[in-house]
């Protein structure tokens, strides 16, 4: 987004996203690098979570190609895995563990040397401290959301892809979320993310990326908070 020159570490072209054959938008292009952040946008259906789902592999594309890296993206390849962190569903949690013991296993699967220190630094960012100890199911809505946020910052990645990362966040962690998104954008991560919060956007994305079942556009922010808050009609 930053170097044109740049090879992407996420790319699509030409990529078709849809359910059961049915597409849930236009073909839509994209290229991120390291230190650069991409926000998809668009109304309610615009097809935002099923672009994220086939760029990391959890959905197959209609047509076009997906690219980590330059080739085809495998969500099954180790590398990958490894290399992107993933908030899409807040219910992507081992049951019988309690919150804290798995941020302790995906710390510690990803090769963190001081998970304990590095579990303990994300539930204090993510207010959390208080019902970490708890399992899942006994958690709010709210603070499932705050303990997957969390799992994708105890590990090390290239990238991160977040699915409406604002969702269900009072607004003073919604601001600390996306200062601190980018902030690691700066220090090189690539980010990719989906929201209908323009100040979300305003702070973390270089660009967005408009869907639309006609054409999907490449806006600058600016633009994009524009497109975001435009009444409808």
């Amino acid at each position: 987004m930053r170097d044109e020159a740049e090879a992407p570490v996420l790319a699509a072209e030409g990529l078709v996203v849809g359910h059961d054959g049915v597409p849930t938008c236009a073909p839509l292009s994209l290229r991120l690098t390291a230190g650069s952040a991409l926000a998809l946008i668009g109304p309610n259906g615009a097809g935002k979570s099923t672009a994220l789902h086939t760029l990391v592999g959890l959905l197959p594309p209609l047509a076009g190609l997906a690219l980590f890296d330059g080739e085809p993206v495998d969500e099954g390849r180790a590398g990958f895995r490894r290399d992107v962190a993933q908030v899409l569903d807040d219910d992507a949690f081992f049951p019988s563990l309690t919150g804290r013991e798995h941020l302790l296993l995906t710390a510690r699967g990803h090769g963190v040397a001081d998970a304990e220190e590095v579990v303990a630094a994300e539930v204090a960012a993510f207010g959390i401290g208080d019902r970490a100890d708890a399992l899942p199911s006994r958690l709010s809505s709210g603070q499932r959301r705050r303990l997957a946020l969390a799992a994708a910052f105890v590990r090390p990645a290239r990238v991160l892809v977040l699915d409406e990362p604002e969702r269900r966040l009072d607004h003073e962690m919604r601001t600390a979320l996306a200062e601190r998104v980018a902030a690691e954008r700066d220090r090189g991560l690539a980010v990719l993310f989906a929201s209908h919060d323009p100040g979300f956007v305003s702070t973390v994305a270089d660009a967005a990326l408009l869907l639309d079942e006609d054409e999907c556009r490449l806006l600058p922010t600016a633009s994009a908070r524009r497109a975001m808050t435009a009444p409808e009609g």
